[in-house]
């Protein structure tokens, strides 16, 4: 085992998932906080902007400077989509490793992110470098990566589950419809009026259907992960929690499959993952709050030859910060679940 001990700085440190990462690394035995990072929030102490800090972290968040970041193995960057493309290229300067929690860095071709995030993408030429994490299925890339794209919350909830029906044929590749129900966390820190309590509570709202910037990147990963081009039908929608994402995926079956040969396909991919939990119950979203792992269940659907597939993670941790120290460990040859249970 690995016993070494990293310095690690975060941008973008008090936002949500930058909250998470503070909390999750306070306890991680490998690591040393290096520094915070934060726009608005420059000046501040961390716990008077996350007051369940206070007293474990005697910091000031700071204003980010690219020099400031010397002497840190890793950084993390928990920004808006539109702003890591900027800073990754500086940054690599320093010869630091980078793990980027948002979207810039998820999709291959520059024309699809600029389709779907609505700007061009100004570092083109780091696109094909950069590693889509999958701690459970690309673990030997992530170990020498240095520019680490974290999946999106929505696409793990998505991915994880539908990799090996698709590897082993259970399910057809396309016809997939996948309804994503989301707390409000899942929109950043930032306040906004469709996002107030009054507007959130007491109702189920549907929202960018058709175009959400997560559809590319569940279809891209999919087909990359399992070798067969494939393509969803991805519908989100904005529950009045806090935090969590349920996800029901329905699918085409490929072939007469039974109840038993499932469970030995998903036994047999995820025998040794740590965050993996098979349930023969469906998964409820109060049972993955706060932790790093998905739970997932099944049913077939047999008088329409179909399979539903029901996933619940936090939105915060295993679709974000969580999943980013899972491959932070495997870049540095941790124990993969250190700091997360």
């Amino acid at each position: 085992m690995n016993t070494t001990t990293i310095t690690v700085s975060i941008v973008g440190a008090a936002g949500y998932s930058g909250g998470e990462l503070i909390r999750i690394l306070l306890r991680h035995p490998r690591v040393r906080m290096g520094r915070l990072f934060a726009a608005s929030n420059a000046g501040k102490p961390v716990g008077d902007v996350f007051p369940h800090l206070r007293g474990r972290l005697d910091r000031i968040f700071e204003a980010f400077f690219p020099d400031a970041v010397a002497g840190s193995d890793l950084v993390f960057l928990a920004l808006p989509s539109g702003e890591a493309m900027h800073l990754v290229p500086t940054l690599l300067n320093h010869t630091v490793r980078i793990v980027d929690l948002g979207g810039d860095f998820r999709l291959k071709d520059p024309a699809v992110y600029e389709m779907y995030y609505k700007r061009p993408h100004t570092a083109v030429e780091l696109l094909q470098s950069a590693v889509y994490a999958f701690p459970e299925w690309n673990a030997t890339e992530l170990r020498t990566a240095s520019i680490v794209s974290n999946p999106g919350c929505y696409p793990t909830s998505v991915i994880l589950p539908l990799i090996p029906l698709l590897k082993a044929g259970i399910v057809k590749p396309h016809g997939i419809v996948v309804n994503s129900l989301s707390g409000v966390s899942g929109a950043g820190r930032s306040a906004s009026t469709e996002l107030s309590f009054a507007e959130v509570n007491e109702s189920v709202r549907p929202y960018k259907v058709g175009v959400h910037q997560h559809t590319p990147e569940i279809e891209q990963a999919l087909s990359l992960l399992t070798g067969t081009k494939t393509t969803v039908a991805f519908i989100p929608h904005l529950i009045p929690i806090t935090r969590g994402i349920l996800t029901t995926t329905t699918a085409v079956l490929a072939c007469p499959a039974s109840e038993s040969e499932i469970q030995e396909v998903m036994q047999r991919a995820y025998a040794n993952a740590s965050f993996v939990r098979l349930l023969s119950s469906m998964p409820e979203i109060k049972n993955v709050a706060n932790t790093n792992f998905i739970d997932v269940a099944w049913k077939l659907y047999e008088r329409n030859d179909q399979l539903i597939v029901v996933s619940a993670i936090d939105n915060l941790v295993k679709g974000a910060a969580g999943q980013a120290v899972q491959t932070m460990n495997l870049m540095f040859g941790f124990e993969e679940p250190e700091g997360l249970q």
